[in-house]
């Protein structure tokens, strides 16, 4: 009897263990092709990232990957996440001119080098479980945000672009009021960022 009652014990314990696993999220790439090319994620902006953003932003269509390359990042039943980079100002303006048949603008690029990373959390449409902390854990620590606001609406979390470096994977942590979910985010995909 005891052996039927460790087994059962140890059988628990691998499916807890499992369903833990599987429960977290692994974020990818955007499926479509992306263009113009971009591998060195998200950083402070440059004379190079400048110019890639404006033709980023002369993209056509309702929701260029390049542009919105956060689409989905994440996906999940409780928590939206929308990335706000000095990348992301420059060819969202541009973006925004040209798809009101406008002519591309220059982005101030003063501007851009004072803009920090926000990572913005909304709530999806029928959640229960609204934002309350965010974590970003990496190499075993981690990275608490430079600001963060939190309210029913979400959560605004500010952060220097060295948060997101593509030197090795990280772990965006969401904490809600009922449960938390992690989301793994690879080299490779921190590489893509913009």
């Amino acid at each position: 009897m005891p052996r039927i009652r460790v087994l059962t014990v140890i059988c628990g314990l691998t499916l807890l263990c499992a369903a833990r696993t599987d429960a977290q999220l692994v974020a990818k790439t955007p499926e479509a092709a992306v263009s113009p090319a971009w591998d060195k994620g998200i950083q402070p902006i440059s004379r190079e990232s400048y110019y890639n953003a404006i033709e980023c932003g002369k993209q056509a269509g309702a929701r260029p990957a390049c542009v919105f390359y956060d689409a989905d990042l994440c996906k999940n039943d409780d928590f939206a996440l929308t990335f706000f980079t000095p990348y992301k100002m420059v060819s969202y303006t541009v973006w925004q001119a040209v798809s009101h048949k406008q002519p591309a603008p220059q982005p101030d690029y003063g501007s851009a080098q004072r803009t920090r990373v926000t990572l913005g959390i909304t709530p999806v449409k029928g959640s229960r479980n609204p934002i309350t902390a965010l974590d970003i854990k990496r190499d075993g620590k981690v990275v608490k945000a430079a600001t963060q606001t939190v309210d029913e609406a979400g959560g605004r979390f500010i952060f220097d672009a060295a948060a997101f470096a593509p030197t090795s994977e990280i772990t965006i942590e969401l904490v809600g009021k009922s449960s938390t979910k992690t989301c793994r985010v690879p080299v490779d995909v921190l590489k893509s960022f913009r």
